[in-house]
């Protein structure tokens, strides 16, 4: 049977994806979840604001969204205090990270992150033929020296940092996450996700120099905003850079209901400083939850909380399993040891009270596995 060659390259990436979605594992249990607490949504939701918007641009959805994103590109700039040139508009970090390989990484670029960070970047510089060298975390932290040094010994192109980070909710001061930039050889690109800085601590974000060559910053709507579904993320990096995501970027990417939505989002500001004291309640409630039950949870500058299960990768999957069955979705680290953890997104009263419920069931499962 004659069938179309895949590239070489392609044919040697598994086939797999990242995450697993929590859709997938309903149809696979044949019932819902009962609380949603794996992905890191907002189930806050986005403001009111936003959702009235997203519904008059329903009506319009015949039209494509704008190709410049300009309405929103320009309420970004203002709100952020810089020119426009620097921003680009994409389809969730996710989907610029993959202009971002393909403007960037080639077969045989050295590329430098840690090992266990947000695996979705390390599938889109695999998917470009990228060599990843990977550094372990120190205390429960993404290792800021250790990058820089692997990046000086393998002349990496790139370096993939997260402030604060994903999975374990740690983060950095903006003192050391700027020491990084600096320390860096200009020839190696900073891309620093700070999918989660809104909801860290003051002083974890340096200032916004967009100018510096070799940094580029992401940054979402799927967090704090509370659009992950919308697909709205945002880089802000030098204008050379910035511009050249327009030689190969989707431009009719973002939809005109999710352009509609982050406009509207970004503008009510009110709703989104109270989410943010929804998540720091969450973020109690969690860390409440997990003492109860004789567990340590970790700090946390994200809407989520890593918990530390006392034992090895093995009870904290058990762990993570039984919550699964009991209609609980969560997720956990991959690499040890961080593995000893399970990690809990936050959630309104109802979450955290099935959450509560199922917890101590699921290690009573656990410890007789």
């Amino acid at each position: 049977m004659t069938k179309i060659a895949l590239t070489p390259l392609a044919e040697t990436l598994p086939s797999t994806v990242p995450f697993v979605g929590p859709e997938t594992q309903e149809r696979a249990m044949g019932r819902e979840f009962i609380a949603r607490l794996g992905a890191n949504e907002s189930v806050f939701g986005p403001s009111p604001r936003a959702i009235i918007a997203m519904g008059q641009a329903a009506s319009e959805v015949w039209k494509y969204g704008d190709p410049e994103n300009y309405d929103l590109r320009q309420a970004l700039a203002v709100h952020h205090g810089i020119d426009p040139s620097h921003i680009m508009i994409g389809e969730g970090i996710d989907g610029l990270l993959s202009y971002l390989m393909r403007l960037i990484v080639e077969p045989g670029t050295a590329v430098v992150t840690s090992k266990g960070s947000y695996p979705t970047f390390n599938f889109h510089v695999s998917g470009f033929g990228g060599t990843l060298h990977m550094v372990p975390y120190k205390t429960d932290h993404e290792d800021p020296s250790a990058l820089i040094a692997k990046a000086q010994e393998v002349g990496a192109k790139m370096v993939y940092f997260s402030n604060p980070d994903n999975p374990m909710g740690s983060w950095h001061s903006a003192d050391t996450v700027q020491n990084l930039m600096d320390a860096l050889p200009k020839t190696t690109l900073l891309v620093l996700d700070e999918a989660y800085v809104e909801l860290a601590p003051a002083g974890t974000a340096p200032a916004l120099r967009p100018e510096t060559e070799n940094v580029i910053r992401m940054r979402t709507f799927s967090k704090a905003y509370g659009m992950a579904g919308a697909r709205v993320g945002y880089a802000i990096g030098p204008k050379y850079l910035i511009t050249a995501f327009d030689k190969l970027r989707n431009h009719f990417g973002v939809s005109r209901i999710s352009q509609a939505g982050a406009f509207a989002a970004l503008a009510d500001q009110a709703y989104f400083k109270s989410v943010l004291g929804k998540v720091a309640q969450s973020r109690q409630r969690i860390t409440e939850i997990a003492q109860a039950n004789g567990l340590s949870a970790l700090p946390s500058a994200a809407n989520f909380v890593a918990i530390d299960c006392g034992r090895d990768g093995e009870f904290a999957r058990a762990v993570l399993s039984h919550l699964v069955s009991s209609g609980i979705f969560i997720r956990m680290p991959a690499v040890a040891p961080m593995d000893r953890c399970i990690r809990v997104s936050c959630g309104d009263d109802a979450s955290m009270g099935a959450f509560a419920e199922a917890l101590p069931l699921a290690l009573e499962d656990a410890q007789r596995s």
